[in-house]
């Protein structure tokens, strides 16, 4: 079993990967954030270090599909690796941040990575308002994310919905996030708890 949680930045993705996961007692596989040599650089300087950050994420998240596809357990995975191609990539080519030649030459090595991996058998897209998004970064003071603009936070939320709205890899289950808080509140997580379950056998919640 592959589920996969989606959302923009703040949504909440990792929190709910590690809730998961204990839950379901599934690996977790998170986003290269801690690692990854470029975030730092990308938001002080996003012209000159957006191919080099795109094109690692993309490695690193080739990396864990290759994972999850060798290994016999089943596998929470915090972002996918479409939102990279289908949201920040294609954002970042629309400011003017990513040059067509890079943008082209980075895609078209997604889609040869594409080709051999296949989509999750769960996508649980965790939407949220604007205003939310602020209020999580700012809550948990990453030092790299206190120049997101809220108009980039805007654009990604729409190629979010634009993506959703086509997705057609395999199951969905889009989760409003705004009025939920599933880090504090079992309630709260009991309920996309159910939810999952009720997508994952089959059933209507």
């Amino acid at each position: 079993m592959h589920i996969a949680v989606a959302g923009n930045i703040g949504a909440g993705k990792t929190s709910l990967t590690e809730l998961l996961a204990k839950h379901y007692r599934f690996e977790a596989q998170y986003e290269d954030v801690i690692d990854n040599p470029y975030l730092d650089d990308f938001y002080n300087h996003m012209e000159r270090w957006s191919f080099n950050l795109q094109i690692y994420f993309l490695k690193s998240r080739f990396q864990q599909l290759m994972q999850i596809r060798d290994v016999k357990h089943s596998v929470i995975q915090d972002r996918t690796i479409y939102e990279d191609a289908f949201i920040f990539a294609p954002n970042l080519h629309a400011m003017g941040l990513l040059t067509k030649r890079d943008y082209d030459n980075y895609y078209s090595l997604f889609e040869l990575m594409e080709a051999s991996v296949k989509g999750p058998d769960l996508l649980i897209y965790l939407r949220s308002s604007i205003p939310n998004l602020v209020n999580k970064i700012h809550k948990r003071g990453r030092d790299y994310e206190t120049s997101i603009s809220i108009d980039y936070l805007s654009r990604l939320n729409e190629r979010y919905e634009a993506w959703i709205s086509q997705y057609s890899k395999g199951k969905l289950l889009i989760v409003d996030v705004d009025d939920l808080d599933f880090v504090e509140n079992p309630n709260d997580l009991g309920s996309i708890i159910e939810k999952i379950d009720a997508e994952l056998h089959g059933l209507f919640p």
